[in-house]
């Protein structure tokens, strides 16, 4: 227990922590609310019409994140994030009172949607990385897992009462209480310790730095299987807000309470793979592929379920994978960095994850539409299965390795690494339970392999 929760015995971490599941227990709230608005009040359960809406608000991750990323290497990430948590709470106050007077229409909708995704692309390069200023470097996976854990632990509770918000007062109040949750996250910024804060070398004001960033990653081929797998799952996968709101309601014929009950449920999986995730001290590659694996499977039984509680139930390990892919992907690239160029990466990194849904929202909605629901899921899943082998296929083929597994004696499983292009093994690396080597030990690998070799070339002159 303790290793679990180890970051919260940092002061700024736990206030952090706790501001955060206030402010995610509102954004579960609006998301949901504003699903159902558009779904039932604003069009006949327009399944495109929710889609272009979810496009919308992550259409600017595409366009800001690179120069959010620079921001976010720049300057006092605290400062910046209590600008942009302002600024998305007076939004959503705005769309509430609209909702509550009786004049938003759909266009509406569109607009404000468009402005939270503007002003999220800045916020969330640097909310990611300011994670890293709160706790130390070798907690910084374990804050990781915490940060999702609180995020999906919001997911528990959020969607349902908006159901019943939306049930017993209407939607508006939903969007109202979002736009007052986001006080408590800029409380918890103003009264923290900034002298505990960890300082980190801040980018210099000159030119090329967002193509500093994307050359920095394009050499890094670990990042880019991770951040190919990650832009496949997110954009035809992780559309639950879109595909529970269909389901429940023209497969089912349920209500906002029953469609609220589903990202609950949802919600106790990824709740769990949030909580597994934070004892792991450094995910790796292969539990990003694995776990994209994994949810193309469930997923695939999910959009076979044939009654809502049998749904609702297949939802739990659909949640459990999604949350341990995103989680392993976003702390594999946050250790693995250097620290001035962390806030450009995970903006890279963000616009593979958020960015290609303005793309597979809308298609996705439109093949539930010509196919019906469930296939909104199932080109989830087979999208999901077919990335995850090409991925595991490509490693093998270009990082020259090999795996032993040994049931009966320890380490169970070894990694051989070849140096020659022939694919003969030359050196064997052996690695405790299946922890991979990072890229930087592939290439001291290599290196010692070819100083053997010259040597074995001297001996045979």
């Amino acid at each position: 227990m303790g290793q679990t929760f180890a970051s919260l015995k940092y002061f700024n971490y736990r206030i952090w922590f706790a501001a955060a599941l206030v402010a995610n227990v509102g954004t579960w709230m609006q998301r949901v609310a504003q699903d159902w608005l558009v779904l039932n009040h604003l069009t006949d359960n327009s399944g495109t019409a929710v889609g272009i809406v979810t496009g919308l608000q992550f259409l600017p991750v595409l366009f800001l994140s690179t120069y959010a990323g620079v921001i976010a290497d720049r300057v006092d990430r605290r400062k910046l994030l209590m600008v942009t948590q302002g600024l998305m709470g007076i939004l959503a106050l705005a769309l509430g009172i609209m909702t509550l007077t009786g004049v938003v229409e759909l266009w509406h909708v569109y607009v404000f949607a468009f402005l939270l995704g503007c002003v999220a692309a800045f916020d969330n390069p640097a909310r990611q990385v300011f994670v890293s200023q709160m706790v130390p470097a070798d907690k910084l996976a374990n804050a990781v897992g915490l940060n999702s854990a609180s995020f999906n632990a919001a997911r528990l509770v959020g969607p349902g009462i908006a159901g019943l918000l939306i049930a017993w007062v209407g939607t508006g109040w939903a969007f109202a209480i979002n736009g007052v949750s986001f006080a408590a996250t800029i409380a918890a910024m103003a009264f923290m310790r900034v002298g505990e804060l960890r300082s980190y070398p801040k980018a210099p004001r000159e030119k090329g730095q967002i193509r500093e960033g994307v050359l920095y990653v394009r050499n890094r081929s670990d990042i880019v299987v991770i951040m190919i797998v990650v832009c496949v799952v997110s954009t035809l996968g992780l559309n639950f807000q879109l595909t529970s709101a269909l389901m429940a309601t023209t497969v089912f014929g349920k209500g906002a309470g029953e469609y609220g009950l589903l990202g609950s449920i949802l919600a106790i999986g990824s709740l769990t793979g949030a909580l597994m995730a934070a004892r792991r001290k450094r995910p790796r590659v292969r539990l990003v592929v694995t776990s994209a694996f994994a949810f193309g499977i469930f997923s695939g039984l999910l959009a076979l379920m044939p009654t809502y509680p049998l749904y609702a139930l297949m939802s739990i390990p659909v949640g459990f994978f999604s949350l341990t892919l995103m989680t392993a992907a976003n702390a594999a690239i946050q250790t693995s960095v250097e620290p001035e160029m962390r806030g450009r990466v995970m903006a890279l990194y963000l616009i593979v994850f958020t960015g290609a849904t303005p793309i597979g929202s809308p298609f996705v909605g439109w093949i539930g539409e010509q196919f019906g629901a469930r296939w909104r899921i199932g080109i989830g899943s087979i999208t999901a299965i077919i990335v995850a082998v090409w991925a595991a296929m490509w490693t093998r083929k270009h990082w020259n390795y090999q795996v032993d597994y040994d049931l009966w004696h320890r380490p169970r499983i070894s990694i051989s690494y070849v140096a020659d292009e022939s694919g003969a093994v030359k050196a064997k690396t052996t690695v405790e339970d299946g922890e991979e080597l990072t890229e930087k030990q592939r290439k001291e690998v290599a290196d010692r392999l070819k100083v053997q070799g010259m040597q074995d070339s001297k001996q045979a002159s």
